[in-house]
């Protein structure tokens, strides 16, 4: 109900110390169970991205709230009030053993719900999450040459093969002839994500060259200006 008829009006209730105390205590105790702050904790919400507290960025919730003298929830509130509901965060709530476990099975595929972002202009914005620069090689560093969860073959196929064929993209995902040409040449032995949650705009090391959809998008490390990508959209 606090979000109904979309973001003015919740800000305007938040503005309202009656409205402000009832989402306040929907919060702290939610109608119908154990709440997303109760199980993780106001220490595991970081502020990503501000558009005018740039103070916020990178800075956990209860720590914002420390140096402010508030209760962290009065101060998700000031927060939400002063980038007028604009305010991304990230949560931090796996357990790095289920995503291991998670990993190895069979069925798993590979994504990241990460944006487009670059460390220059306009896209190095904020504190995002290291996924959108380090998911796919960090997968195949870490987990698969430094912890040998699983080989390193099947690390690729589970970011591509296995998700081009469940969504039913046949001529991805995969090199044979005729196959559109999305290809990736990375050195197995040094290839690792460098982005932290400190410095998320980093780049990985160990990729060499990107080829899609046949034409070489990077080149010995560096972006050749190509853009050849493109939506796939069923019809």
């Amino acid at each position: 109900w606090a979000l109904e008829g979309g973001i003015d009006a919740m800000l305007k209730r938040l503005v309202d110390p009656r409205e402000r105390a009832r989402i306040g205590r929907e919060v702290e105790s939610p109608p119908g169970g154990q709440g997303l702050v109760q199980r993780m904790g106001w220490e595991n919400v970081m502020i990503a991205y501000c558009a005018r507290r740039k103070d916020a960025e990178g800075r956990r919730l209860s720590e914002i709230a420390a140096a402010r003298g508030m209760d962290p929830m009065e101060a998700a509130f000031e927060l939400l009030v002063d980038e007028a509901g604009g305010a991304s965060m990230i949560l931090f709530q796996l357990d790095e053993a289920d995503l291991r476990r998670a990993l190895v099975h069979p069925r798993v595929m590979i994504g990241s719900d990460g944006s487009a972002l670059a460390p220059y202009g306009e896209m190095a914005v904020g504190k995002p999450h290291p996924r959108s620069y380090g998911t796919f090689p960090r997968v195949l560093g870490e987990y698969a040459r430094e912890q040998r969860l699983l080989p390193l073959a099947h690390a690729v196929h589970k970011m591509t093969g296995l998700p081009a064929r469940r969504l039913g993209l046949r001529d991805r995902g995969v090199v044979r002839p005729g196959a559109k040409a999305d290809l990736v040449v990375f050195d197995a032995r040094h290839v690792a994500d460098r982005a932290t949650y400190e410095d998320p705009h980093r780049y990985p090391t160990g990729v060499e060259h990107v080829v899609v959809n046949g034409s070489l998008v990077i080149k010995d490390g560096e972006h050749t200006g190509s853009l050849p990508g493109r939506v796939l959209r069923f019809n």
